[in-house]
């Protein structure tokens, strides 16, 4: 549906976007003056602060010259996200570069990826009405189950990852590495919210086994292909993260398109299951376990990992060491899969829950633009999309702390990564578009 509007000051968004761009000015100062102790920097040093405030408050400005309606609370939260991503990455730049000079344009990439993901943000909020988007996704929405099956299959047959792991997440042309799974987790749920809009009514009725009560044998297809699909990302990609959070999305977007508790017992039973014969069938799964039962069985090798995560973390405390005060770069894969734990020790408990706080806010304001969609479409690719963040929140946290075994999933919007960046800014693109179309009621 194309909607006209006029342009319209956004005063909410536009003033909490003041404090990022403060965040990321101040911090880049912080980081070149805790080394000297002395105030001694150039506009060099900070122009990658100036550019990224310049680039969130000149999109704010745009949106409203355009007469976007959108959410006003998403902006400034991802912005936030972002900032603390793009200082801990720069923070950690000089530290990574002096073990090892491959990290010399860390900071340098990380920037580049940034800029690109918000300008891809910029042209789906900006072409997605005028373009019909919403009305495209839905009409071949079976075309993106393709393009889904295409990127995993792909990923099987030439995917690489880090030496040693097993794991292949990655697929390389020259250069550049692109990690298809976070390409496939948009396209999953676009085809999942168009499927189950479809199938609603028909996955609301059921049949009696006994005293359970059972969804029609011809729906239960979905459930077992995304079984299979999970199971297979798990034992042959070796991508626990990527798998858990596939199916923890599609049970949520099942769940809100039935509103049928059935469907999530019988999905967590049967993943659980799965996921235990995989411990006990692969020693590849047995390692990532026992690692989270007890890294100290091999402290030097396989548990070195979270066992650094756990001392910086623990040397953190309630107030941490100090913003670029502390030594996460003795943690491996610092920039990736532990971000959390440097931002743990140096900010301490209180950042980690502020972080927190962030996601959930994010989280919460995602699922009332979901609520306040109009169509059943809508509602579930906002619910899906929203469940991304929250999901691979709560996964590479809990992995992080050892609630559950690691995974290896990135920390949205803070994690190195121009994958996973170049995703998240699209998922925000489509947050902020759905949030902009007529309301039910």
């Amino acid at each position: 549906m194309r909607v006209r509007y006029r342009p319209t000051l956004r005063l909410t968004e536009l003033t909490l976007l003041i404090p990022p761009a403060l965040l990321a000015i101040v911090g880049m100062l912080m980081i070149f003056l805790v080394p000297t102790g002395q105030v001694d920097w150039s506009w060099n040093d900070i122009w990658v602060s100036l550019a990224f405030a310049g680039a969130m408050l000149g999109m704010s400005l745009t949106f409203s010259i355009r007469g976007f309606r959108g959410d006003q609370l998403i902006l400034p939260l991802v912005a936030a996200l972002a900032v603390i991503g793009i200082l801990m990455i720069q923070r950690l730049h000089p530290d990574l570069t002096a073990l090892d000079p491959g990290y010399a344009s860390l900071a340098q990439r990380q920037l580049l990826f940034l800029m690109v993901g918000l300008a891809v943000l910029w042209l789906i909020v900006m072409l997605a009405g005028p373009m019909n988007v919403m009305g495209w996704l839905r009409r071949y929405k079976y075309t993106w189950l393709l393009v889904s099956l295409a990127l995993q299959a792909a990923t099987f047959v030439v995917g690489t990852g880090p030496p040693g792991s097993g794991a292949r997440l990655w697929i390389s042309a020259g250069p550049i590495q692109i990690q298809p799974s976070e390409i496939v987790k948009i396209t999953l749920v676009i085809f999942l919210a168009g499927y189950l809009d479809d199938k609603r009514d028909l996955l609301g009725s059921s049949w009696r086994l006994g005293r359970v009560s059972l969804p029609p044998i011809p729906y239960l297809l979905p459930m077992g292909l995304m079984w299979a699909a999970s199971l297979l990302t798990l034992v042959i990609l070796n991508d626990l993260g990527s798998a858990l959070m596939f199916f923890a999305v599609f049970l949520t977007m099942l769940y809100l398109a039935s509103g049928r508790p059935v469907y999530v017992t019988i999905g967590v039973v049967s993943f659980a299951l799965a996921c235990f014969g995989a411990w006990r069938a692969f020693a590849r799964v047995e390692v990532r376990v026992q690692n989270w039962l007890d890294p100290w069985q091999d402290p030097f090798i396989s548990g070195y990992q979270p066992i650094q995560s756990d001392f910086a973390l623990a040397s953190g405390g309630i107030l941490g060491t100090g913003f670029a005060q502390g030594s996460p770069w003795y943690i491996p894969a610092v920039e990736t899969d532990y971000v959390f734990s440097a931002i743990g020790e140096e900010l301490g408990l209180l950042g980690t829950l502020a972080l927190l706080t962030m996601y959930l806010l994010l989280t919460v304001r995602g699922f009332t633009v979901a609520m306040r969609a109009r169509d059943g479409f809508a509602q579930l690719l906002a619910a899906g999309l929203t469940s991304i963040i929250a999901f691979q929140t709560i996964i590479i946290v809990g992995g992080v702390v050892r609630i559950i075994p690691l995974t290896g999933i990135t920390l949205p919007y803070i994690s190195y990564g121009g994958s996973s960046l170049l995703s998240m800014f699209a998922l925000t693109g489509l947050l902020l578009h759905i949030s902009s179309l007529p309301r039910r009621g």
